[in-house]
């Protein structure tokens, strides 16, 4: 598998994971302290190639995200599930130990940010769904992010991830109910 855009992740080892996956350049942050210099680097890529954000599925890799995606419009982004980027004894959590099908899969579905802040997913919807505010609301917010390939987020951030992928709502219904269930709580 080629990938045409160069990637932006968090280090070294992330790279070589990436590399060991995927026929595809890198670029490396060298973690959340984003500097100027690198940012201006992923702005050159962004215009020559295009950029594909690929971050640790935790809170610093959330912030590197946010901050790129910010100083660099445009860019697309994949989403690893946690439970993809657990390394063996729970050692750590990150792009350099998910698996080269791991990487090969979130790869293959990026998203690009949506400029308009529209939505036909309410809050409501969320609610109704068991997303923010019930005891399994964490679970199945993991597993929705996961099949809609958006990555985890809290109760928050969900509504804004789906706004910001231009989740419609049908996707959203068919991924809740097929979810729902497998779990055995249907409606």
């Amino acid at each position: 598998m080629k990938i045409k855009e160069i990637i932006v992740v968090e280090g070294k080892d992330d790279t070589q994971n990436v590399k060991r996956s995927v026929e595809a350049d890198t670029l490396e942050t060298n973690g959340s302290a984003v500097n100027e210099d690198t940012l201006v680097r992923i702005r050159h890529a962004q215009e020559k190639r295009g950029v594909i954000i690929f971050t640790d599925p935790d809170h610093p890799g959330q912030r590197i995200r946010n901050i790129v995606s910010q100083a660099v419009p445009g860019c697309k982004h994949a989403f690893l599930p946690r439970h993809e980027a657990k390394a063996k004894h729970d050692k750590g959590l990150g792009v350099e130990h998910a698996s080269p099908e791991a990487i090969r899969e979130a790869l293959s579905h990026v998203y690009s940010m949506s400029e308009i802040e529209n939505s036909d997913i309410t809050q409501e919807d969320l609610v109704e769904y068991g997303l923010v505010g019930g005891a399994t609301a964490k679970l199945l917010r993991e597993q929705l992010g996961e099949r809609l390939k958006i990555g985890y987020t809290n109760g928050k951030q969900l509504y804004k991830r789906l706004t910001m992928f231009q989740i419609t709502r049908e996707e959203f219904v068919d991924a809740m109910e097929e979810i729902l269930k497998e779990e055995g709580n249907i409606k």
